[in-house]
């Protein structure tokens, strides 16, 4: 049997720390008995101090974001070795937020990736297309520029702690989306980045290297997705948010 990786992206939410500790609470209690998984909570930052002595042993402290350098003077930033001093054991990178928000390209992600691989810790390596790259047949296209960037100057011995996750941002709850992406869709999607791996390093490492999907994943739709030999994982957004949902996605397993 696979194992497999459930990420909750909390995004900027909750308000209060009140409202997080329930949210965790809440998810702890049905999750004591899981088999073959491991929970990656991201909570934002100013949270971390409530979870960080509560972690058991497969639920897991994450970080949505990293700067690209581990000390400095870079105002306002957090780099991975603090996020490691905090207990974090992976940290999203690439996100399509911050690339729609922030302006992160290609290479600000590849130095990220480094970053986080440099101490030991898995990057979790966002990947995905527009609706408008979509509607122009671009998807793989797309894909191949963003992984060979992403993953540009990285060491072979390296790679098997990356986690890539297939992100349509077209299916995003949070953009003006209108369909949801099918199964069909993101399977061959991510095969397509298997294959792109196995060009790049070996195709053992293809078969080996975790690849999740990410986009609209809720309670409704995760068996499906999870049902598929080649999808390891998925990227939980505002349903990780409701711990009644986040719990049916991680019985459907």
């Amino acid at each position: 049997m696979k194992k497999s990786l459930i990420v909750a992206n909390w995004k900027m939410n909750p308000q209060t720390l009140r409202e997080a500790k329930k949210i965790f609470n809440s998810l702890k209690k049905g999750v004591r008995n899981v088999k073959n998984m491991e929970i990656v909570i991201c909570p934002p930052f100013t949270q971390f101090s409530i979870f960080n002595s509560q972690f058991s042993k497969n639920i897991k402290l994450g970080a949505q974001d990293c700067f690209w350098k581990q000390g400095g003077a870079y105002t306002g930033e957090i780099s991975p070795q603090m996020l490691k001093n905090l207990g974090v054991k992976y940290i999203i990178v690439g996100h399509s937020e911050r690339k729609n928000f922030l302006g992160e390209n290609d290479e600000i992600i590849n130095k990220k990736i480094k970053a986080v691989l440099e101490i030991n810790l898995h990057p979790i390596f966002c990947l995905g297309e527009t609706k408008e790259e979509k509607n122009k047949n671009q998807t793989f296209k797309v894909l191949e520029k963003q992984l060979r960037e992403g993953l540009k100057g990285i060491n072979k011995t390296k790679i098997n702690r990356v986690i890539l996750v297939y992100e349509p941002i077209w299916a995003i709850s949070t953009t003006e989306k209108t369909v949801d992406c099918s199964v069909q869709d993101a399977l061959g999607a991510i095969l397509f980045l298997r294959k792109l791996i196995s060009q790049m390093f070996s195709k053992k490492i293809a078969q080996e290297i975790l690849v999740l999907y990410g986009g609209n994943v809720n309670g409704k739709n995760a068996k499906e997705f999870l049902n598929e030999k080649w999808i390891n994982g998925v990227l939980v957004g505002a349903a990780s948010l409701n711990a009644e949902d986040f719990k049916k996605i991680i019985k459907s397993v």
